[in-house]
């Protein structure tokens, strides 16, 4: 069983954990705005997801020899660990939750301000919890400052999002009251020209413009368009809830700091815990969403077992994102194992990378206020500091 045991390797892990994370949100964003319906998605995520577990257990969780105190994870499924494998189980119960409560969330507020709240309350809970569950291994005064800087950042987010909620109404009101040489259909602007003769060219709207925002809406999945914010920043917040226990919850699975195993039972690996963790996300995932096929969310059109096998549409990059967030957890709880979890949920600062792809693929804030983007530029500024401060704050484990 390879052990990450240095504070370098510690901190390479968050760090690649923290692209991962903060890409396969924005896979998903994408496939969304397109117009795939999000319970198709997230299906097609849910099987690549376990199927990263299964490979770094096999692959991490077998290299080496195995011995008494280090056992590898095959060895580990035969042993009397059920305490451990249940908190386990917990955790990938409720980073499901977490993780089907986002893909609405973001039609609603947008990618960007939801990565930014669920992360901000992840770490102001889960990064609490962690500290006094790893017996204080990271450095308080370094720590906590750092949980600071999250608190300033989701306040900055909810700015963010009201500001540019405004301007996005202010485009849209101005639209409404008659552009210069432009009509609306619903979708697509289409310059006033000769209609009689066929001559009318349509155009693709541009980005961050009111027009780009009515042609989004005609494409998605989920319309928002007459839709109270609240409901999104509600599932934000129920998500960032979510998000903040399922750490804690692995960390007891591999620490046992309330000594739930019988005397002489190893602890779970790293790998076999995360294991059992995937298996029971896939389980609630999958009956979840099987459940919105049929009763979807938010008027969604109904869907079926057999529609989903046909929709081949996008089906690639939702795979590539159930890898992405699979490895990405994997190697977040292999860095938490050796330096502290606590230190570990800096791959929490993943609203940088997914605000990066949200102004790069999505056009999010394109053409807004200048009030919008420096609170943008602030809010980005306090992720940094935090996630510096939090790998800062790592300490190292006594096995």
């Amino acid at each position: 069983m390879y052990v990450v045991d240095s504070r370098g390797g510690a901190i390479a892990c968050m760090l690649l954990a923290l692209l991962f994370l903060g890409t396969w949100p924005a896979i998903l964003t994408l496939l969304e705005r397109r117009g795939r319906l999000p319970q198709h998605t997230y299906l097609d995520y849910t099987i690549t997801n376990l199927l990263a577990a299964v490979i770094i257990a096999f692959t991490f969780g077998e290299l080496g020899h195995t011995n008494d105190d280090k056992p590898n994870f095959l060895v580990q499924l035969s042993q009397n660990n059920w305490p451990s494998i249940l908190f386990a189980m917990v955790g990938g119960v409720v980073l499901s939750l977490g993780n089907l409560s986002t893909q609405y969330a973001w039609a609603f507020v947008g990618l960007s301000v939801t990565e930014v709240i669920t992360s901000s309350i992840t770490v102001v809970i889960g990064t609490t919890l962690n500290y006094f569950l790893d017996d204080k291994i990271n450095r308080a005064e370094i720590l906590f400052p750092g949980v600071a800087c999250f608190l300033i950042a989701v306040c900055l987010g909810s700015f963010v999002h009201a500001s540019n909620a405004k301007d996005n109404k202010t485009k849209l009101e101005r639209l409404g009251a008659g552009e210069k040489g432009v009509i609306s259909n619903g979708s697509n602007p289409i310059p006033k020209k000769d209609l009689e003769n066929g001559s009318v060219k349509v155009e693709k709207a541009k980005v961050g413009t009111a027009s780009f925002l009515i042609e989004l809406e005609s494409r998605r999945a989920i319309k928002v368009f007459g839709k109270s914010t609240l409901i999104g920043l509600s599932i934000c917040f129920f998500a960032g809830v979510c998000f903040s226990l399922f750490s804690p919850a692995f960390n007891l699975a591999t620490n046992d700091q309330w000594n739930t195993l019988d005397d002489g039972v190893p602890h779970l690996s790293v790998y076999t815990a995360f294991f059992y963790f995937s298996c029971s996300c896939f389980v609630i995932a999958i009956i979840l969403n099987i459940t919105f096929l049929y009763r979807p969310a938010f008027n969604l059109p109904r869907s079926s077992i057999k529609a989903y096998l046909n929709d081949w549409d996008g089906r690639g990059w939702a795979f590539l994102a159930g890898f992405l967030c699979g490895f990405g957890n994997g190697l977040q709880f292999m860095g938490g194992q050796a330096a502290g979890y606590a230190a570990a949920d800096a791959v929490q600062a993943l609203p940088l990378v997914s605000t990066f792809w949200g102004v790069l693929f999505f056009g999010e804030y394109r053409k807004s206020s200048r009030r919008t983007y420096v609170l943008l530029v602030g809010m980005l500024s306090m992720f940094i500091v935090a996630v510096g401060v939090l790998m800062a704050s790592s300490g190292h484990r006594k096995h």
